[in-house]
């Protein structure tokens, strides 16, 4: 009885060990592509990202940074994420790549949705900084404030006004509408 139980124990390791060879050895071809297109995934998107880079810092000055970086982090999970799917394809799961990309659609609406006020500010920054008529000094009149432009960010705008105050607005609602205030207008 002893030895009955051995050789089973014995066989069903035997029989384990021989499938899971098994399986390595049909997986291989597929594990070795997926290393290979990591490989050039990875070196793809570093050089996307990085002529997108230099593009970007041509394009706005120094002060502006934030812009170029949140330009090229956007990019870069796109990027990263079809790379995923694409893998997961490589490996035979394209069922899941599919279901993943559907529901990243749907959660990236969702996002979207929410952070609505977060990107009308976002891009109400961008056009800001952009503008040559709206920088740091100017005498400003906007909806909620007049004063002096303190500083342009992204997401917000600070100004300083007649009574030395600080003031941040968002720049949705700067951007929507401001007037410059020349010389002879205080007069």
């Amino acid at each position: 009885m002893m030895s009955t139980v051995a050789r089973f124990l014995v066989d069903t390791i035997r029989q384990t060990l021989f499938e899971f060879a098994d399986g390595l050895r049909q997986a291989a071809p597929k594990v070795l592509t997926g290393l290979v297109f990591l490989a050039i995934a990875y070196v793809g998107i570093r050089v996307l990202t990085g002529v997108l880079r230099r593009t970007l810092d041509a394009v706005y000055p120094d002060d502006q940074r934030l812009v170029v970086d949140l330009g090229v982090t956007v990019v870069s999970v796109f990027l990263w994420f079809g790379a995923a799917l694409t893998l997961l394809k490589i490996f035979g799961m394209g069922e899941i790549a599919a279901s993943l990309g559907t529901a990243a659609g749907f959660v990236a609406l969702g996002v979207s949705y929410a952070l609505s006020n977060m990107i009308a500010d976002t891009v109400a920054g961008v056009y800001l900084l952009r503008d040559p008529d709206f920088t740091p000094g100017d005498e400003v009149q906007s909806d909620p404030v007049t004063g002096t432009v303190e500083a342009i960010e992204l997401r917000k705008t600070r100004f300083r006004n007649d009574d030395g105050d600080t003031v941040v607005v968002a720049n949705r609602d700067v951007e929507k509408k401001w007037t410059r205030r020349t010389a002879s207008a205080d007069e």
